[in-house]
């Protein structure tokens, strides 16, 4: 109890929120990423937000914002090359990750390279919390209401058109909101760890849950409970975040391991 209660006297309730939130949108967008088999995209894809940061930052402006808008762009242009080459999303998510990791490390130096790998533990703006709950919101809805449409494009997307879904543009909305998501976390966990928050609880979820309802449930609890107990480790220690936050993810995907398979 008291490690909480030293957890909530820095953390802000907005902040908590923001975190769960944040957790809760990373744990969903993060199946359908599993079952996509894009379990490496997230981490190159999370390297596009370098450049916007290092620009922001040269603007003046809250980094987070420059972040989201060239993950944006980058979704966008992942899924244009994808449409126009025909190639696998993995392959389209390099080659936009290979030359945003060049350009970002010529824009951003020093702190505030570190600040954006890592995260950073600096107070947070209204603006951000305003950005992070409404974005949350969003992919949480998203991936509520677009389930159904989300599997048959992931079973065929032949079928899927045959019903009358827009295969296209359901991936694109997907990607942006897969964008959305590392955006959100980039503050706890950086560009180098996001991607683990949106991975290791869906995929730790997949080999406990008997279906698709119990793996979205699973997975947003187990997103929130690292991100819980990794803040309120960080607190305790003084350290950043976003490692103790992986680490506890990755704790709780070995543990899963010794359940017996049914």
């Amino acid at each position: 109890m008291c490690i909480i209660t030293s957890m909530i006297t820095p953390m802000t309730v907005d902040a908590l929120a923001l975190a769960v939130t944040m957790a809760v949108a990373s744990g969903l967008i993060g199946c359908f990423a599993v079952m996509r088999k894009m379990s490496l995209a997230a981490d190159p894809l999370s390297h596009v937000a370098l450049p916007g940061i290092g620009i922001a930052l040269a603007l003046r402006i809250d980094p987070i914002f420059g972040a989201a808008a060239l993950l944006f762009f980058g979704a966008l242009l992942v899924w244009a090359l994808e449409q126009r080459t025909r190639a696998a999303t993995e392959t389209m998510i390099g080659i936009v990750f290979a030359a945003a990791l060049a350009i970002g490390s010529m824009t951003t130096s020093g702190e505030e390279l570190i600040d954006a790998l890592f995260g950073t533990r600096s107070a947070l703006r209204t603006s951000e919390v305003i950005f992070g709950l409404v974005g949350a919101v969003i992919v949480i809805v998203f991936i509520v209401s677009q389930r159904d449409s989300l599997i048959v494009m992931l079973v065929s997307p032949e079928v899927a058109r045959t019903a009358g879904i827009n295969v296209s543009r359901l991936n694109l909305l997907y990607l942006e909101a897969f964008a959305l998501t590392i955006a959100l976390g980039l503050r706890y966990l950086g560009v180098l760890l996001m991607g683990a928050l949106i991975i290791v609880p869906a995929a730790t979820a997949k080999g406990l849950a008997r279906n698709l309802t119990g793996m979205l449930y699973t997975s947003a609890s187990i997103a929130v409970l690292a991100t819980l107990i990794g803040t309120c480790a960080a607190v305790w220690l003084h350290r950043l975040s976003g490692p103790l936050i992986v680490m506890t993810a990755t704790g709780i995907f070995l543990l899963s391991l010794a359940r017996k398979p049914t």
